[in-house]
């Protein structure tokens, strides 16, 4: 008999709620949200503005804590995991990322300063994605107003890759990088998920980028998963068009 795959990340009825004054609940953000994450997934989650797509990876990452529900990595409740331990085996990259005073080369060194790596180790790894990404050397003394935005975000991939992460969430992770680079940095994602190093969850407004990369599709709207699809079983026409009719409703009710 077969055995069934098990879960690495697990969601059963997730909800979270703005907090008003004192701990009084306020109104929803994310509504009885349950999937499941399998090892090697390349999870692409879209949605319009104000779906709740960020506030859903600051939950795997535990940025926020649910209104009600639980989270599951592989058979461990969320809550019962030291938050760095979790963070070292789900690390998120959110759009905006900050250097906090360092120099690159401090900055991509230093999760793996804290995790106790040996110096040659720490190198080794350093001088590896900078070749995969094509980082050049004299990027290493500079400080993040030196670098562009779109630097600045290369950079960050690279400080999330070389966690090695179990899980990695990525919050619209090529959105100021040049075509080149994005499509570089594809490539590695669907070859860390395809071979099992990393699964991967990205938020993505680039729907024929989402297309390409993901293997399985969730659908977020008003805060509720209304598709978790295969992506072999997607519209992507229908959906596209969709995507923008909510998109357009969004921008006249603001109007």
């Amino acid at each position: 008999m077969e055995t069934l795959p098990t879960a690495k990340l697990r969601l059963e009825k997730v909800s979270l709620h703005t907090t008003l004054q004192g701990k009084q609940q306020g109104y929803p953000i994310l509504q009885d949200i349950s999937f499941e994450v399998f090892e090697g997934d390349r999870i692409a989650i879209v949605g319009p503005s104000g779906a709740g797509k960020t506030y859903l990876l600051r939950l795997l990452n535990r940025l926020s804590e649910p209104t009600s529900g639980k989270i599951y990595l592989a058979h461990q409740e969320y809550r019962q995991i030291p938050v760095l331990q979790l963070r070292a085996c789900v690390t998120l990259l959110l759009q905006e990322s900050k250097l906090l005073g360092m120099t690159v080369k401090e900055a991509l060194e230093y999760p793996l300063v804290l995790r106790g790596l040996p110096k040659q180790s720490i190198q080794q790894r350093l001088s590896n994605w900078m070749e995969q990404l094509h980082i050049p050397d004299d990027w290493l003394g500079k400080m993040e107003v030196q670098l562009s935005v779109g630097q600045r975000q290369l950079i960050a991939i690279a400080r999330a890759l070389i966690i090695q992460p179990q899980i990695l969430l990525l919050d619209e992770p090529t959105s100021t990088l040049d075509v080149g680079t994005a499509s570089r940095v594809m490539a590695i994602l669907n070859q860390l998920a395809q071979s099992r190093q990393t699964t991967v969850l990205m938020v993505n407004h680039q729907l024929e980028m989402a297309e390409l990369f993901c293997d399985r599709l969730l659908h977020l709207q008003q805060g509720r998963l209304i598709a978790n699809q295969n992506a072999t079983d997607i519209n992507w026409a229908k959906l596209r068009e969709s995507l923008i009719q909510a998109e357009t409703q969004i921008a006249e009710e603001w109007s």
